[in-house]
Formats: structure tokens, sequence, C-alpha cells
């Protein structure tokens, strides 16, 4: 077997492997939690008849190994369940709610991908001088700030002083795409101060490690200019790393959304869990950490796959 082809099939073994541990890991999580799921359905009033009739129904009585297969063998179905709550299918109600999050996190990586490549390569270009300074130390101080704080600051300034953004991320069918964009301004600056430090950052160090290669030697020997260096040269060469990094950042856009989608009332899933948490619904506090649970461990593994693709010495075994 080649060896590209080898690594990418573990991989991928190793991420269905991560999957099926998170799941494990999720469902005992929402079984110790405190308090009682019929008596919080049904409230303080409610007789021990009909409590226990509850239970039954919702298979609670059942040992939590057979609850736990239950729930796998309708996940791998497509069936995520029922909420408790209202009633609603779980999976129905979470698409659109997933939709949102996802095109938030979207323009978040669109605006915040190509500024930290940018920023990184001005810093790598006037390294130790005031451009690179004043930019790490900016971005450091973004990544230092909690998002809440970031949002909380930004409502006040932008919604309440200047008026320039609504306070409340509110998306609705019918919209234009203008009106979703500007509805989601405020949400999209909070994220993308969130992770742009960090991927910038990494930027920098890779293309740093890069640059002390011989080749950029000779290109500089060459007569190259330093930023023609470092764009066609240096950051090519320090792909890997670069991707890692922006992956695990995507991947924060849509798993680290529910403090920001709390603070902006966006109803994405962040806020959809948050919800149905504080009524221990618990059939939906699952499907909601598996679906974040599988677009983290799923943008890891596309991170792995891409660096192993752009390995020279994979592509081209000696």
């Amino acid at each position: 077997m080649h060896p590209i082809l080898k690594l990418v099939v573990q991989r991928v073994a190793l991420g269905i492997l991560l999957l099926l541990a998170a799941s494990v890991l999720i469902f005992v999580g929402t079984q110790i939690l405190p308090g009682d799921v019929a008596q919080s359905i049904l409230g303080q009033s409610a007789t021990p008849v009909s409590l226990a009739n509850l239970r039954a129904e919702l298979g609670l009585n059942d040992p939590p190994v057979t609850r736990y297969f239950n729930w796998l063998s309708g996940v791998l179905q497509g069936d995520l369940g029922t909420a408790l709550s209202n009633g609603q299918d779980i999976a129905t109600a979470m698409g659109r709610r997933l939709g949102n999050t996802l095109f938030l996190a979207f323009w978040a990586a669109i605006i915040a991908v190509p500024l930290a490549i940018v920023l990184g390569l001005i810093s790598v270009r006037y390294r130790d001088r005031w451009p690179d300074k004043l930019i790490s130390g900016v971005t450091l101080a973004t990544i230092s700030v909690p998002e809440f704080l970031v949002g909380y600051i930004a409502v006040f300034f932008l919604a309440v002083q200047l008026q320039w953004f609504p306070s409340i991320a509110s998306v609705y069918d019918g919209m234009t795409l203008g009106e979703r964009l500007y509805a989601i301004s405020m949400p999209v600056i909070v994220l993308v101060l969130a992770v742009l430090g960090h991927m910038m950052r990494m930027t920098r160090a890779a293309i740093l490690n890069v640059m002390q290669s011989a080749y950029v030697e000779t290109a500089e020997l060459k007569g190259l200019s330093q930023f023609t260096i470092i764009a066609r040269h240096a950051l090519p060469n320090a792909v890997a790393p670069v991707v890692n990094v922006v992956m695990l950042n995507l991947a924060y856009l849509v798993v680290g959304v529910v403090v920001v989608e709390v603070v902006f009332v966006y109803p994405g899933m962040g806020q959809y869990l948050v919800d149905h948490v504080a009524k221990r619904d618990v059939p939906v506090v699952q499907a909601c950490g598996l679906v974040f649970a599988a677009v983290y461990i799923g943008l890891n593994l596309l991170a792995d796959v891409i660096s192993i693709l752009a390995n020279p010495r994979l592509r081209h075994p000696k």
C-alpha cells in the first residue's frame, strides 16, 4: 500500500474511534447529571404513578448499556430522537439551527483566514520592527480577552453608542443575503477577533521556521525581494502547520460559538443547546454534543489528510 494511502486510512480509522469514544462520554455525561428527567418534564406536582409511567415510556428503567446502544443505533440510522420538552423531531429542528451556525462560521472564516495569513506575512516581513510588535501585541490582546466580554463591549460601543449594528443577531426565513450579513455583523466581528490572533501567530511561527532553510538563503542570494521570498518560497512550504491551525480554528468557529450565540441571541446550535440544557432535555443535549464532536473531529481529520498530502517526502518516497 502507498504510504500516503496507508496514513490516510489510519487517520480515518482513528477519527471513527474518537467519535465513538466521544459518543460514550457524551452519553455517560448526560446520564450522571443531577435531577430526574421525568420529574423535570411533569413538574413537582406529578404523582408517583405518572412519574413511573413516564420513566417506562422513555426507557429510563432500562440498563444504561441498553439505552446507549439503542441511542447509537438510532443515530447510525439518522434518527437523533425526539425532544422531551416539545415533542419535536431533533434532526429537523437541528437542521435549521446547524445551517445558521455554519453560515455564521463561514463568514467569520472568510474574513479571519485571509486576514491572519496576510498579517502573518507582514509580521515576518517586518520581524522585530514596529509593525511586527504592533500586530503581535494586538492579536495577543484579542486572544487574552474572553469572547463574552468582547461581545458585551462590542454591543455597548457599536450597537448602543454608535448604533452601527443591531445588538441582537436575529435571522429568519425570507431575509436577503445582505440583511443576513448585516444581522450577523456583531457576532462575526467577535468570532474573527477570537481566532485571528492564534492563526496569525502560528502562521508567523511556521514561516519563520521555514525562513531558516537553505533554499531561502539561495533565493536571497539571487536578489529576490524579501516579500517575494516569503510569499513564493517560505509560505508554500509552511502549508502543513498553517493548515492545521486554520482547521483547528475553523472547528472552534463551529463548536465554540455557544457563548457568542447566547450573547447575541443568535438562533444557532449553541443557543439551541443552552435552551435545552436549562430544560434538562437529555436527547437534545446528546444530539448537539455528538454533532459538535463530529464537526470537530472531522475538521481535524481533514487537517491531518491535507498535511499528509502536502508532505513532499510522502508524495515522492525514495
